[in-house]
């Protein structure tokens, strides 16, 4: 008798699917509109060198390490939905303090606010990857991680759409050359930079408002409960997850692929600014970095269907390694063939978050939970790595090409040496998790 394959969705949890894939998009719109901000705060208060902007990133990532354990602990005590509730209170609270933080005109208010928007996100993150895992059969949870996550991206384009329209492109110090900034009275230099901080802050606030209709949505949708006859204790579940050197393993690996991702989508800004500079080109980094979305909106729909014919540990070993070569060729080829290439990383990565998630917490029980909370705090990865990148773009001054190492690259190219060395990580445990799985089932 043919044995009939399990769906990825069935239709008993179709609608709780939806709802909480629609999560997915709204953390992507939050972690896309953060990125160019870097760059942003940098125009608006030239006075921070480059890796004191990076703090941008450092803040807003930080949040995932801090919160996720907490958030995995209160949906073990109370539910999913409570925890996903939480989450978006949070999220809002943290979008509408961006308020104060433009009438202060202080950069470490905007820091405070973007640190309590990703608390937020870590209880959506904590809750919504493990309950996508059990919304269906076991055999297809891989598969089912990397769909509700191909919606992400879909946030993703929508937040780099509303920070190069509504924020880079509205910047009044951003119309200056840096001479003639500098020439500008105090007067009318204040006028400038509360115009542009109100600017930064306006598609937060309005983000905000958009969360609370969201969460009115969610607390009136029926939610799977954590069964309580699964739970096993605390200790019971960090004892197996220290045992588990496939799980071990993957939240070192989502750490360092999260940090190549965000540095990734961060310093393409500073990589076009180098080659406006030094090439004379009029490059828009936002289009580029659209691009870059689009090709990992593709690649991850693609590697969702490949991985009906893939196993998807042998499919992440082979993104990583194609990662890794286009990372080489954004630090070695010059002009727009680096810069291709840079953008080029993006479909390799598309994978790489939800595959290392569904890998890390295979065959898990209850454990999971808790299992969860470890992969959602690698995403500490993204607030260390690009200030590691940042004091490399320092080298030799606010300049991206003051240094040339080894006399022909400049210090911002080579600032890829660090996503390269991540992703070279990601492809190590593709292959690794590869032949355990294949050790375990032979035997």
């Amino acid at each position: 008798m043919k044995q009939v394959k399990a769906p990825v969705v069935s239709k008993q949890f179709l609608f709780p699917f939806i709802i909480i894939t629609s999560l997915f998009a709204l953390w992507g719109i939050a972690n896309d509109l953060t990125n160019p901000m870097v760059s942003a705060f940098k125009k608006v208060m030239p006075e921070l060198s480059n890796t004191q902007a990076s703090l941008v990133q450092f803040a807003f990532y930080f949040g995932y390490f801090f919160m996720a354990m907490p958030a995995a602990l209160f949906i073990r005590k109370f539910s999913y939905k409570s925890g996903i509730i939480l989450g978006l209170s949070l999220y809002a609270i943290g979008a509408f303090l961006f308020y104060p933080a433009a009438a202060n005109a202080q950069f470490n208010y905007f820091l405070i606010s973007l640190w309590v928007i990703t608390c937020g996100l870590a209880f959506l993150e904590t809750t919504s990857n493990p309950l996508i895992l059990i919304l269906g059969d076991r055999e297809t949870a891989t598969q089912r991680l990397n769909l509700a996550q191909a919606f992400n991206p879909i946030g993703s384009l929508t937040g780099m759409i509303i920070a190069q329209v509504f924020v880079i492109r509205a910047l009044r110090s951003d119309d200056y050359t840096v001479e003639a900034y500098n020439a500008l009275s105090s007067e009318e230099l204040a006028a400038i930079r509360d115009n542009d901080l109100g600017v930064i802050s306006v598609p937060y606030i309005a983000l905000g408002v958009l969360v609370l209709v969201i969460m009115g949505i969610i607390i009136a949708t029926k939610m799977p409960k954590t069964a309580k006859e699964d739970k096993m204790s605390l200790s019971e579940s960090f004892k197996k997850l220290r045992a588990n050197k496939n799980y071990l393993q993957g939240v070192l690996t989502q750490a360092f692929y999260v940090g190549a991702q965000i540095m990734c989508w961060t310093y393409i800004f500073q990589y076009v600014d180098n080659l406006n500079e030094t090439l004379d080109t009029e490059y828009t980094a936002t289009y580029f970095n659209i691009v870059a979305m689009i090709l990992f909106l593709a690649g991850r729909w693609i590697g969702t269907l490949l991985m009906k014919k893939v196993n998807p540990s042998r499919l992440l070993m082979y993104f990583g390694i194609g990662g890794s070569v286009m990372c080489a060729g954004a630090i070695l080829l010059p002009g727009l063939m680096g810069l291709i290439s840079l953008v080029g990383i993006s479909i390799f990565m598309s994978i790489m978050f939800p595959t290392i998630y569904g890998i890390a917490l295979n065959d898990m029980g209850d454990e999971a939970k808790i299992g969860s909370a470890g992969l959602v705090m690698a995403i500490v990865g993204g607030a260390l790595m690009p200030v590691a990148q940042g004091a490399i773009l320092d080298w030799g001054g606010d300049g991206f090409s003051d240094v040339k190492v080894l006399g022909f690259i400049p210090e911002v190219n080579f600032s890829f040496i660090l996503p390269l060395i991540c992703l070279v990580v990601v492809a190590f445990y593709g292959y690794s998790s590869y032949n355990r799985n294949k050790k375990t089932n032979e035997n």
